[in-house]
């Protein structure tokens, strides 16, 4: 007997997908705390249907987890493909950001959970070498300076992050002004401080960003 998985029925499929754009825009509003019970009551469906599309909690993050990440590949491969190099970078910055500020849960996504180790290497895999063309072409272009390496690149997400947690009820536009500001301390040009660190490795970076810890408020 086969073991190959039935394709979803039409009315199937669409219950799944009214089920993860709900959880998309619980987790975005609340983070990952919600219950299976609200995802059920956002999507307008039983409890029920969650659990039969969903029997765990962790099946639909990590489905959710896979869409996050592929929006993120998307926007780099989009950056990578923009006529002007440093425009592409800066471009990707500020969508990649803007997608966090509006969805307070990806951080949590990503980092959060039993599977966090594994999320935050799937998104290096997929994403870092992305990153790193991003800033080699800017360098070879002559815009972005040359002490810069791709790992900056999530630390700068990280930092804005928790900028957009500490202004998100006063002035949630807060983290544009610091990335302009950053931004300037990418540009390549004289005077320059010297960077007194070297950018982070792969084994580095992945323990930093698995060190990050939801906000307790």
């Amino acid at each position: 007997m086969s073991t190959a998985a039935r394709p979803l029925r039409r009315d199937e499929e669409r219950n799944r997908r009214r089920i993860l754009e709900a959880a998309a825009e619980a987790f975005a509003e609340r983070g990952l705390t919600i219950t299976m019970d609200d995802i059920a009551a956002h999507a307008g469906v039983g409890v029920g249907t969650v659990y039969r599309r969903f029997p765990q909690k962790d099946l639909l993050i990590e489905a959710l987890f896979e869409e996050s990440v592929g929006e993120l590949v998307a926007l780099a491969e989009e950056a990578l493909h923009a006529a002007d190099p440093w425009q592409g970078l800066v471009g990707f910055l500020e969508r990649a950001q803007a997608l966090q500020a509006s969805n307070r849960g990806l951080k949590e996504l990503v980092l959060s959970t039993a599977h966090g180790r594994d999320r935050v290497a799937c998104v290096r895999e997929r994403l870092g070498p992305l990153a790193d063309d991003l800033v080699a072409r800017a360098q070879a272009s002559g815009q972005l300076r040359a002490d810069v390496g791709g790992s900056d690149l999530p630390l700068i997400q990280v930092m804005l992050g928790a900028v957009v947690d500490v202004t998100r009820d006063v002035a949630p536009e807060t983290w544009r002004r610091m990335l302009a500001l950053m931004i300037d301390g990418l540009r390549a040009g004289e005077p320059r401080t010297p960077l007194p660190s070297p950018a982070l490795d792969a084994g580095q970076i992945d323990h930093a960003m698995r060190s990050w810890k939801p906000s307790p408020c």
